[in-house]
């Protein structure tokens, strides 16, 4: 049996046991009813489960049918709307038909261009309704883009496109974007065989070909395992690694939003300015535009402009990802706050200490949080209302968490090697309660469970591990941290490396600077461990940016104290990094990586930057100068 048809009927007996469940409980009163539900997440878990189960059905139709392009599902929604507005944007909008046609005279483009079935085209472009109809214009002809970050340069920007192997590349024409591509034109040209295309002038000939439809036989041969796009990581650790978003993952992704695991419906109208390059931006737009719901297009984030698109787009819904709320938050208070039509907002990295404060000053009705990497095969979804729920990254009700009990698996990690750290007896790894947490495994059946990084076999390997539990099993390492509630409700401890390890306990960085954020004062706390000379492990630092109506008062001591009093002494970071500017990089996510690396030595810190420290006893933070580097370095000073 497969393990898809065994998945199924695990979910119909569980239908007919929640049927006698109901069907008990009818006897009693709602309200006892609503209780047992919002006690056992029963509910939930079935309408996940059934979710998953139609959404598998309609795959399998779709297979069928030869219908396994993620085209037919634009497509069905495209003739279904017709003159309504598919798509709206500063540079202009489009209703469903204008861009259904825009679509096929963008795939007579491509054609025209050599690009056949099974193809990759390379997309260096900002936000723009463009960027969507080139993406599905390439499924049409049963090709994908791959999505280079338009920020990278130089080596990081020729190493991205060698990985994808394409042999051409839409450039948009913004200045600097062409700036970066023309400083390796000669790698990209030369050494890659790579045809660079302004977009403009792309465009100038497209407009003027027949929207003629692309034969069913260029999409017949898509195989669920072919990429619909070709994703990026950040890179923060070294250069990027392309991993491919399959085609049957983002078809069930869509699927079951259509089969009503959604909160949108045809009336909606979503609002994305997080980059479409990143798995985020792009694929929850492609995922609206692929059920029907109008796609309102942001080029790029801006605090200042946000609230006004999101107002003058008339938008429902919002894309978010890591530090966005955060941002918006920090800006001053507006009678225009609560002036808005949106009623949810969906994304990633929603961090605890602005979620409610987020909600309650914007007026969100409902909070999607779902927690994913590229690589996609360990993921958790939040449907939030109300306060029960908040700051968790996903919830599992009673019949979830039993099916998945050995299938997402937290284990202890040694924090200094990323080991997992084994029993001295049996050899295997070590299992940690799920309220404790611990990196969090995933059982899979074999290496094809996670497609891979793209013409990189030698990490892709690294994930996955094996003699876990027994001889011969087979897990793949999330890299990520997390602990479960007894309730079922999941809550992010650390990234694998973002962990320290200091006076022999592990610190999480996210739990500090979840209680460093909450302090009156500070908008954003980025926390990482920084080697320090005669010390073993790491010592606590945050990168704290303080807001700058406050600066010139801010209260050290009361800092300090809070900190004191909500977390373990050894948790307490002992240096401060008072940055100029906030920590985002290119996807609104924090980098610690430069500020691990420069650590506290006066030397390498950004001179606009200042730090201060709270040696043992101190009431307060005081800067930290050249003397007590010194001091450091010779072994005088001990912490």
């Amino acid at each position: 049996m497969e393990s898809q048809d065994l998945d199924l009927l695990i979910i119909d007996m569980w239908d007919l046991i929640v049927a006698a469940a109901a069907a008990a409980v009818a006897a009693g009163t709602t309200a006892a009813a609503m209780y047992i539900d919002a006690k056992t997440g029963i509910g939930a878990d079935i309408a996940a489960l059934r979710g998953f189960r139609k959404g598998g059905k309609i795959w399998e139709e779709a297979v069928k049918q030869k219908q396994t392009s993620l085209y037919y599902l634009w497509e069905e929604s495209a003739l279904l709307r017709g003159n309504d507005e598919c798509i709206w944007s500063r540079e202009g909008c489009y209703t469903w038909t204008q861009a259904y046609d825009r679509v096929h005279q963008y795939a007579q483009w491509f054609l025209s261009q050599g690009v056949r079935p099974k193809d990759l085209v390379g997309v260096y472009l900002q936000n723009s309704p463009d960027f969507m109809l080139i993406w599905i214009a390439l499924w049409s002809l049963g090709a994908a883009p791959a999505l280079i970050n338009y920020n990278l340069a130089g080596e990081a920007l020729v190493h991205c496109l060698k990985i994808s192997g394409s042999t051409l590349l839409l450039v948009d024409s913004d200045e600097a974007l062409q700036a970066r591509i023309n400083e390796s034109k000669s790698a990209i040209e030369g050494e890659l065989n790579m045809r660079c295309v302004n977009l403009e002038d792309a465009k100038s000939v497209v407009v003027t070909l027949p929207a003629q439809r692309p034969g069913n036989e260029l999409r017949d041969n898509v195989k669920g395992s072919d990429p619909m796009c070709l994703l990026y990581t950040s890179g923060t650790t070294g250069l990027p690694k392309g991993c491919q978003f399959n085609t049957d993952r983002m078809h069930m992704v869509c699927s079951q939003r259509k089969a009503g695991t959604g909160r949108t419906v045809p009336s909606d109208r979503w609002y994305d300015c997080m980059p479409f390059y990143h798995g985020t931006g792009g694929c929850a737009a492609l995922n609206v535009l692929c059920n029907g719901v109008t796609l309102c297009v942001g080029k790029k984030f801006s605090t200042s402009n946000f609230w006004i698109e999101v107002r003058d787009s008339r938008s429902t819904w919002i894309t978010y990802v890591g530090e966005t709320a955060r941002y918006l938050l920090a800006a001053p208070p507006s009678p225009l706050d609560l002036q808005n039509e949106v009623r949810g907002m969906s994304g990633n990295g929603l961090r605890p200490d602005v979620w409610i404060k987020f909600r309650d000053r914007f007026g969100i009705t409902e909070i999607v949080e779902f927690f994913n990497s590229t690589e996609g095969v360990f993921g958790l979804v939040n449907y939030c209302r109300g306060d029960y729920l908040a700051t968790s990254v996903g919830h599992h009700g009673i019949l979830r968490r039993r099916l998945l009990q050995n299938t997402f698996v937290p284990v202890r990690v040694d924090t200094g090697t990323g080991d997992l750290l084994r029993d001295s007896k049996t050899g295997f790894a070590i299992r940690e309660p799920y309220d404790v947490g611990g990196e969090m495994l995933v059982a899979v059946p074999s290496e094809k469970a996670f497609q891979g990084y793209h013409n990189n076999p030698g990490a892709t390997e690294k994930k996955f591990i094996r003699d876990v539990f027994k001889k011969g099993d087979l897990w793949y390492r999330s890299g990520d941290a997390l602990r479960r509630t007894d309730d079922g409700r999941w809550f992010f401890l650390d990234r694998l490396g973002d962990t320290f390890r200091w006076k022999g306990e592990n610190v999480s960085t996210a739990e500090v600077s979840e209680v460093i954020g909450r302090f009156p004062g500070v908008v954003e706390a980025n926390v990482y461990g920084v080697q320090l000379p005669n010390h073993d492990g790491r010592a606590g630092c945050a990168a704290i940016y303080i807001d700058p109506a406050v600066r010139g008062t801010f209260d050290y001591a009361a800092l300090l104290q809070h900190t004191r009093t909500r977390l373990p002494k050894y948790a307490v970071p002992i240096f401060l990094r008072i940055v100029e500017n906030m920590t985002p990089i290119h996807n609104n996510k924090q980098n610690k990586v430069p500020l691990r690396e420069e650590g506290i030595d006066p030397a390498k810190v950004y001179k606009g930057d200042e730090i201060v420290w709270a040696e043992a006893g101190a009431k307060t933070y005081q800067p930290f100068t050249e003397s007590h580097w010194d001091s450091l370095n010779s072994g005088k000073a001990r912490l």
